[in-house]
């Protein structure tokens, strides 16, 4: 499993010595290559690894879990749980931005990965310099073409590629130190002081390059589901860190002997007969590392689609063996253009570096919030306590998201703005939906039914009717048209809601609950998980067991085809609900999103005005 966790958890964050050190020295805002300022700079990776990723992450930040299973969505859930209403709109409004903030950083993360890597061809020769993008764009077309097919068979490539690839990068560090043992002096923090003493302003301002050492650290706990925290704890520990931390310095020690290698201190590294390996390496490390990044935006949609933040969309799973393996073509094709779009506009990984790390610094800030805030109410530390902890990472976090707000003008209003996007798409989907779903509540209870029913004596029909409903108790206006205009009611009648827990699976044990409401009408709910996909006939089958025969053959589902309108409404709402109508229009139909037989399904229109 801790080989599996390099595969999946460490690609991206296992890439970064491509790109990071020579940003820093000889970036967009880099200082110049002396010995000040790399042993300085290597003393802030340092510690920023050992401080964000060891500390914080891996000891405080995956204790939030639910059953296992972590990242800024579930963080949410948890931290909103004993909270105000009030708090708890705010709180699922800066999660949502993270969550955000995250598909911004989705876009960068392919993009300045396999851009890097492709660049290294220019080592071999300048010449290839006109082929590193067509070569990058093609790597990246055939990677989100690939995504439709699945990876499962690629994927069990993935860990042993990356275990290959931490050996051998942290082999080339220990290759570089022995050139120059005086690097290894960055470990005393008195020269990550003694860089901000001598360079103030522009000291701090390198941090936004720092920063690039530990991006990809939020799949820390996004992917925790998928391995566990104790084997992404040993291999972080035991190979990871080992590896980044020696090609780093390797590459600080090779800098000290040869100012010069700033160029592309990374594949200088190596010798010369090694450097064409070492490319091909590095383009996989990083197609790996683009691919952990979609399957992240996947499970991410999925998730916010199950909690009602976005619409219903296809999803197809490409793996009979691993259930996490999904593939959802609307982000897929998306993130696809966007990120094509994004390479073709920067055009060098360099650029890109400029416009990186703004948002997984605000996403850091705000897990760390969630965290303090959980460690406070849900595990009910003391308030010293959680002061202790939190300010310490707080002013960390809040530090780098500073140093990397000047990245704003060069490039890092692209993941702020492709993250406000998404995060305001969440919120006008929320919010409408909800509106909704109070629109087309008939008003009607059980007892009220069953006075309507003797009034309009509809004829009984055999077979059994499920209606879907959205809340428990309510009756559907599906049922009242079905009586009102076809003036019939079935032997057997279902109120069915589908409601999804805030947990990543329920069992199946624990999947229906039925609640006779008499001898022809039952409430039966149904409980998924967040990463659970709902099954209409292993819902019926579970009925089955537990006393309510209902097959699929002798079953019709009714449910409402709603035909949404906007009422009167100030032009900036009047633009969210138009948004809203079209969100609705392009979503999946209850049939495509709980797999139900389109010749069982009957859908009767209703006009809402919202």
């Amino acid at each position: 499993m801790s080989l599996l966790a390099m595969g999946i958890v460490y690609g991206d964050i296992g890439t970064s010595p491509l790109y990071t050190l020579q940003e820093c020295l000889s970036g967009t805002y880099g200082i110049g290559v002396n010995e000040g300022s790399i042993l300085g700079i290597l003393s802030l990776i340092f510690w920023v690894l050992i401080g964000v990723v060891s500390i914080k992450y891996l000891a405080y930040v995956t204790r939030a879990n639910r059953n296992g299973e972590a990242g800024i969505l579930t963080l949410m859930t948890i931290v909103t749980q004993n909270t105000s209403a009030k708090w708890t709109a705010r709180l699922i409004i800066l999660g949502l931005v993270a969550s955000g903030f995250f598909f911004g950083e989705a876009v960068i993360t392919p993009a300045i990965s396999v851009l890097s890597a492709v660049e290294g061809l220019q080592v071999l020769s300048p010449h290839f310099a006109d082929y590193v993008m067509p070569i990058s764009i093609a790597i990246i077309t055939g990677l989100f073409f690939i995504q439709k097919h699945g990876t499962e068979k690629v994927g069990t490539l993935f860990a042993p590629i990356m275990l290959v690839w931490f050996i051998v990068i942290g082999v080339l560090g220990v290759h570089g130190i022995s050139m120059n043992h005086s690097v290894l002096e960055a470990i005393n923090p008195i020269w990550a002081w003694h860089f901000f003493e001598h360079y103030k302003l522009a000291a701090f301002f390198t941090l936004s390059f720092v920063v690039l050492a530990i991006t990809g650290v939020e799949a820390l706990t996004a992917d925790m589901g998928h391995v566990g925290i104790v084997p992404i704890r040993l291999a972080w520990f035991a190979i990871v860190l080992p590896a980044l931390l020696l090609n780093y310095f390797g590459q600080g020690a090779l800098l000290l002997t040869s100012h010069s290698a700033i160029s592309q201190p990374f594949f200088l590294l190596a010798p010369k007969s090694m450097e064409l390996p070492l490319v091909i390496l590095a383009t996989l490390a990083t197609i790996i590392a683009s691919q952990a990044v979609i399957s992240g935006i996947f499970s991410l949609t999925r998730q916010a689609i199950n909690f009602d933040f976005l619409p219903a969309m296809r999803i197809f799973h490409t793996s009979e063996k691993e259930y996490g393996q999904i593939y959802i073509p609307v982000p897929n094709w998306i993130l696809y253009v966007i990120v094509v779009g994004v390479m073709l506009g920067f055009k060098t990984a360099d650029n890109l570096a400029a416009a990186y790390g703004i948002a997984v610094s605000m996403t850091m800030m705000v897990s760390g919030i969630f965290v303090g805030i959980v460690a406070r109410r849900n595990w009910h530390w003391p308030l010293w306590v959680c002061l202790l902890i939190s300010i310490p990472i707080f002013a960390v976090d809040a530090t780098l998201f500073s140093a990397t707000c000047i990245k704003v003008f060069a490039g890092g209003w692209l993941p702020l703005v492709l993250g406000t996007i998404i995060a305001s798409i969440m919120i006008i989907w929320r919010k409408e939906s909800k509106n909704l779903n109070k629109k087309i509540m008939t008003g009607y209870y059980f007892d009220s039914l069953l006075s309507y029913i003797e009034e309009r004596h509809p004829c009984e029909v055999e077979g059994n009717a499920v209606y879907l409903t959205r809340e428990d108790g309510g009756i559907p206006y599906s049922l009242m048209h079905n009586i009102k205009h076809n003036k019939v009611i079935h032997e057997r009648v279902v109120f069915l809601t589908i409601r999804f827990e805030e947990e990543p699976y329920v069992h199946n044990l624990k999947r229906v609950e039925i609640t006779p409401l008499d001898d022809r009408f039952y409430q039966v709910t149904a409980s998924y998980g967040f990463k659970d996909v709902p099954d209409i006939e292993n819902i019926l089958y579970l009925c089955g067991l537990q006393y309510l025969h209902c097959h699929i053959s002798d079953t019709s589902f009714f449910t409402c085809a709603e035909s949404v309108t906007l009422g009167k409404r100030p032009w900036y709402q009047w633009f969210c609900g138009r948004f809203f109508v079209l969100l609705k229009h392009n979503s999946l139909n209850p049939a495509e999103k709980f797999q139900i037989p389109y010749n069982k399904l009957v859908e009767l229109g209703i006009k809402v005005e919202v």
